[in-house]
């Protein structure tokens, strides 16, 4: 075998195409660790929103979309009281019955944007476990409260949604009462007022939904209690089951962003390998020599590849450093939340069979073109 240092030696010949092949392969492992990011954080986002614990009692027929949902007021009732294995703190059971809107607001000096809205009560808080107040309190009627990421969704400056800030909602001038975190979930993009302020502004008497948080797994009792009670027209679904419907809704998008990331790879790939065999073609006399002292043509295509491999190593290196500067923590907006990218070992790992993958495979076209030729007249070539 040819020692490494051969393969190091060479690389630093011609330093310009050396940079032409680490920034190449950069491009080409950012582009894939953008994808994987966006496709985990949209996964990942979708995936902890909801509970295993809680179910959700949506309009029959509505199952794929909590806003289209409408079931009567008293259908939260009359399930607190049916409905056994209920959860419950100091007395008071974890049912919540919401209002899912999707609506405009308008802060001062910024245009109208729409926002996702929740009607709920105090006991939302009950149910919803991994929201926890941040700034200020519980909105009271004539006021709002907004999830930390909600000002990233809405495209306005952090300091448009901060307590004591005020907020048009359909024609209706609210405060801003507090911020609430729910790590991981959609919920930090949207906006909670009170149920009944948000009733009296869309001027609505149903409900969107009642959700219900369950001690053990009781799914049957209530999905017994939706099939009894025909005439409140409801169905059951567990909160956990209904991200997952969104989540398979969302596959296209993630999808697209993989083939984005895969149509730019490509065009860098096929750049790459131009470089490769412009940097190859010339050394074909050399490794026609090589092979006269009596190295294989095995060991000669392994430094080839050793070659190739280090220089989109240091890409990848340089592509990571680049992902961690610009893209870890960034937040990204989609249609019902938003969802912060992490360049997680996952990513890194990604990234990094990428790059290997680019040093193996790139090496291998213009390794052979080198090595084909027969030996008598590759060391008569004028390369």
């Amino acid at each position: 075998m040819l020692p490494i240092t051969y393969a190091i030696r060479n690389l630093f010949r011609d330093p310009t195409r050396l940079l032409q092949a680490v920034l190449g392969s950069a491009l080409v492992v950012l582009m894939v660790m953008v994808a994987a990011a966006i496709n985990g954080g949209m996964r990942d986002v979708l995936s902890a929103s909801g509970s295993h614990d809680n179910v959700l009692l949506l309009g029959a027929g509505s199952e794929e979309s909590v806003l289209r949902s409408e079931i009567a007021e008293r259908a939260a009732g009359i399930a607190e009281s049916s409905i056994s294995h209920v959860g419950s703190v100091a007395g008071v059971r974890a049912v919540s019955p919401e209002v899912h809107q999707m609506t405009f607001i308008t802060v001062e000096g910024a245009d109208r944007r729409q926002a996702f809205v929740r009607g709920v009560t105090h006991r939302s808080l009950l149910v919803h476990r991994r929201v926890v107040l941040k700034e200020g309190r519980f909105p009271k009627s004539g006021e709002i409260m907004v999830g930390r990421l909600a000002w990233r969704r809405l495209g306005l400056a952090v300091d448009d949604l901060q307590p004591g800030k005020a907020v048009i909602v359909q024609d209706a001038s609210l405060k801003v009462a507090g911020v609430f975190a729910a790590p991981g979930t959609v919920m930090e993009s949207e906006i909670w007022m009170p149920l009944s302020d948000l009733r009296s502004l869309s001027l609505r008497e149903n409900l969107s939904c009642v959700v219900l948080r369950l001690e053990g797994d009781e799914f049957g009792s209530v999905d017994l209690f939706t099939k009894q009670r025909l005439d409140l027209e409801l169905a059951a679904l567990r909160e956990s089951d209904y991200f997952a419907r969104l989540s398979t809704f969302y596959a296209p998008v993630r999808g697209m962003a993989w083939m984005t990331a895969l149509l730019i790879a490509t065009g860098a790939v096929l750049g790459g390998l131009n470089t490769l065999y412009a940097a190859f073609a010339p050394r074909i006399r050399e490794i026609a020599a090589l092979q006269a002292i009596g190295y294989g043509r095995r060991a000669i295509m392994f430094s080839l590849v050793q070659e190739s491999t280090l220089a989109c190593l240091c890409g990848t290196l340089v592509a990571a450093l680049v992902a961690l500067w610009l893209l870890d923590g960034v937040t990204v907006s989609f249609s019902i939340g938003s969802f912060v990218l992490r360049v997680s070992p996952q990513v890194a790992g990604i990234g990094l069979g990428t790059g290997l993958a680019l040093g193996i495979l790139g090496a291998v076209p213009p390794g052979l073109r080198c090595l084909l030729p027969p030996l008598p007249s590759a060391l008569r070539s004028a390369g």
